[in-house]
């Protein structure tokens, strides 16, 4: 281990971006001792992912990191106390990962736990330019599915779609016709990873249904199953 690596617990939501993250804070040296998942009972949590958190357990094994779930009311604000509250009972860790891209919200909440803490505030994908980060996630053969979309131009035909070559360009079309952000940073969707280089065991959508309001939806997942792979090492991020 590198002697600047430090003890780290990280933020998990399931996603594209905290499994990115993850993914690079171990790349870096560090030792991810937790997976943190805050399960809110509120669907519109200004700070924290709600469609198939309960599923991340499925994630966390496949790595083989401890996860602590944290329950909480999704009340604006109080949400991150209650997350402040179950970080500072992890005496042993040293710095907290997000996958935080481009939200100033959320990571000026996510800086003062930190301060106040005395952890060291870890954000690999900070002012990634969105497109560059999902062909890099995509090169490096992330396995993500869309699981909720709610802005123009992202219909019910991408609840449980695959991001991958032709999503990604399809995309990009949508952002220079609509404007949305191409990793979901404004809300406009969520996601979830079935495997990556880090993934001890992939996994593979069993059963779910897709919801669908008029002009947003999920894609419930209900069942998953975990699938035997061949064990190889992370590769290196693209330049």
């Amino acid at each position: 281990m590198r002697k600047s690596a430090l003890k780290v617990a990280a933020l998990f939501s399931g996603g594209k971006d905290s499994t990115y993250a993850v993914y690079r804070a171990l790349l870096e040296g560090n030792s991810v001792e937790y997976l943190v998942t805050v399960v809110t009972s509120n669907p519109n949590s200004w700070m924290f992912h709600r469609i198939n958190v309960e599923m991340t357990r499925y994630q966390a094994d496949a790595i083989g990191i401890k996860q602590i779930m944290v329950p909480s009311m999704g009340i604006k604000e109080k949400e991150v106390e209650d997350l402040k509250v179950a970080l500072k009972g992890l005496s042993d860790v040293e710095g907290l990962v997000s996958g935080v891209i481009a939200s100033r919200y959320q990571r000026s909440r996510i800086e003062k736990i930190c301060d106040e803490l005395g952890l060291k505030c870890i954000a690999p994908l900070w002012g990634m330019e969105p497109e560059r980060l999902l062909r890099e996630q995509y090169a490096l053969r992330f396995e993500t599915i869309v699981t909720s979309v709610s802005a123009e131009g992202l219909d019910k035909s991408w609840l449980g779609r695959k991001l991958d070559e032709a999503a990604i360009e399809e995309l990009r079309r949508l952002n220079e016709k609509f404007g949305i952000n191409m990793c979901f940073e404004g809300g406009e969707g969520e996601t979830f990873v079935l495997d990556c280089p880090i993934f001890r065991k992939k996994l593979r959508v069993k059963e779910a249904v897709k919801k669908w309001f008029g002009d947003w939806g999920v894609y419930e997942i209900l069942s998953l199953e975990c699938v035997d792979k061949v064990q190889s090492s992370p590769s290196q991020v693209p330049p």
